[in-house]
């Protein structure tokens, strides 16, 4: 099918094609009736606006680009969701791209983006990101930056959206010390990355309030993902035999314990009780089902873009550099005892 131009519209008219783009770009130059006129019968034509080309003009993209570890997490998948939707409601379009914790394809992702020209950023960063080097040149393009769940602690010049990992943590270790726990470990992701020591904090925050001893040898740290939950569950069976309970800094590496757990003969939660952090969907129809921290994803995703595309349409010169932190919620299920 043959694409239809603005010089056939204005042959069509009989007027100039300079007010035939004028009028299909709502300005203010031309008479009402002209426009009328104009967009009635590129409706007719058939016209379709090359919004690529208009936007290169006005130096825009309308897109957003989001990046995260895994699209297949649950919080993740939430969080786009979120993201979307707001997005969708302003205008614009979203690229999405998971760096699979790799720091190497996480610098790639960033410099494709700023490259393409995107409007802004929304990160969670990978587990190899540290100091954020590469990021820095997302600012000094004039492109807004907004970190959501893993950030990046005291980095300049962005937005921040965040769930209270601490309090997190506290809530899941308190949920087990009410059940009756007393000797906890707790399994966390990767010391270097702030919302795991924010968990940590919190559990060890839990245990001084309740009058425990807070023991370094029941604390170990991972990646969290399914063979590291399998490996945490050997150490209960072979090292950790005094533990009553056990807090996992995510569900994903929980789930994989409770599984070998059960395999090995234990009885959840009579012989120890378990909790995750994320609420994946799994967590609800795993036998028995998984207690468990849900970091409102839907809202941190929908949050972060409303900041920033607060700051896209201030042109990035008066940035709005707000933290927004949010309350998580405890989901009582089957893995731990009732109160």
């Amino acid at each position: 099918m043959k694409k239809v131009t603005i010089h056939e519209i204005a042959r069509a008219l009989e007027i100039d094609s300079s007010t035939v783009s004028r009028a299909l770009n709502d300005s203010n130059r031309v008479k009402k009736i002209t426009k009328d006129r104009i967009l009635e019968k590129a409706k007719e034509l058939g016209y379709k606006r090359n919004m690529l080309a208009s936007n290169l003009r006005k130096n825009v993209s309308n897109t957003i680009g989001v990046v995260l570890p895994r699209v297949s997490r649950h919080f993740f998948s939430t969080a786009i969701a979120g993201i979307e939707n707001v997005a969708q409601q302003h205008g614009f379009n979203v690229i999405i791209s998971q760096s699979l914790e790799q720091l190497e394809k996480e610098e790639l992702i960033i410099n494709n983006l700023i490259t393409n020209r995107v409007d802004g950023i929304i990160i969670s960063v990978s587990m190899e990101t540290k100091k954020g080097e590469h990021l820095k040149n997302i600012i000094e393009s004039g492109i807004p930056l907004v970190f959501f769940d893993r950030h990046i602690k005291d980095f300049q010049n962005t937005g921040k959206v965040l769930i209270d990992d601490e309090l997190g943590g506290f809530l899941a270790t308190e949920h087990l010390i009410k059940c009756g726990c007393k000797k906890i470990a707790h399994f966390s992701g990767p010391q270097d990355i702030e919302v795991y020591r924010n968990r940590l904090s919190g559990y060890q925050k839990a245990l001084e309030k309740n009058s425990l001893i807070y023991d370094k040898n029941y604390t170990f740290s991972s990646r969290l993902m399914e063979t590291d939950g399998i490996a945490m569950a050997e150490k209960l069976l072979t090292e950790l035999k005094d533990v009553d309970a056990a807090f996992f800094a995510n569900d994903v590496s929980a789930i994989a314990a409770i599984k070998y757990l059960k395999k090995a003969g234990k009885n959840i939660p009579e012989d120890i009780a378990i909790i995750g952090f994320s609420n994946e969907p799994i967590s609800e129809i795993i036998e028995p089902s998984l207690t468990t921290i849900d970091q409102s994803g839907e809202e941190i995703g929908r949050l972060a873009c409303e900041l920033l595309i607060q700051n896209i349409k201030k042109g990035n010169k008066v940035l709005n550099n707000e933290t927004v932190i949010l309350n998580p919620t405890l989901i009582q299920r089957d893995s731990t005892k009732s109160n």
